[in-house]
């Protein structure tokens, strides 16, 4: 006969192979759904001044400011396997002292359940537009795009960009009014 441990051991065991087959079951039965969706962004006002950086050095370099628009339905995303989104918008551009800038500007978690119909306007970024350097004055092609991490139950972690992305430029003087 077997001892009580030995059972154990086999009840449990079995039950850990049961539990890794299922959630193997629910990954696979959501990895090939297309997770992405139209994004309408617009830069409503943008704005750039020059102001000191206090780190290490004490130049001036580029803030950028810019008000927006976001419109999207996310509810079309969410399924048994996802948990929650995280949304981040980013301008990407172009300077001479770097080929790639990507700077995230605004982020947000939703939860399952959540409204998930976005629809701001006049919205102010959440963080900072810096350049380091002068790069933003009389920029002509400042490209914010949505971008979206899902997290489900089980599976992977895809980082998704929306389809529809919008195209700004920055003026060519500083402003000098407070922000």
């Amino acid at each position: 006969m077997h001892t009580v441990l030995t059972r154990g051991n086999a009840i449990l065991a079995y039950t850990l192979s049961v539990l890794a087959c299922l959630t193997f079951c629910c990954f696979v039965s959501t990895v090939f759904l297309d997770y992405r969706t139209n994004v309408k962004i617009n830069a409503v006002k943008t704005l750039v001044k020059n102001v000191p950086n206090y780190g290490n050095n004490k130049e001036l370099n580029d803030l950028g400011f810019i008000t927006f628009d976001l419109q999207t339905d996310l509810s079309g995303l969410f399924n048994w396997n996802v948990k929650q989104l995280f949304l981040y918008l980013t301008a990407e551009y172009k300077t001479e002292s770097n080929e790639l800038n990507q700077v995230v500007l605004w982020d947000k978690i939703i939860l399952r359940g959540e409204n998930a119909i976005l629809d701001f306007k006049n919205m102010n970024t959440k963080y900072y537009f810096w350049d380091d350097g002068n790069g933003l004055r009389g920029h002509k092609n400042v490209t914010l795009t949505l971008s979206w991490n899902i997290i489900p139950n089980a599976g992977l972690l895809p980082t998704l960009f929306g389809i529809g992305e919008h195209s700004f430029k920055f003026p060519d003087q500083y402003t000098m009014q407070p922000v």
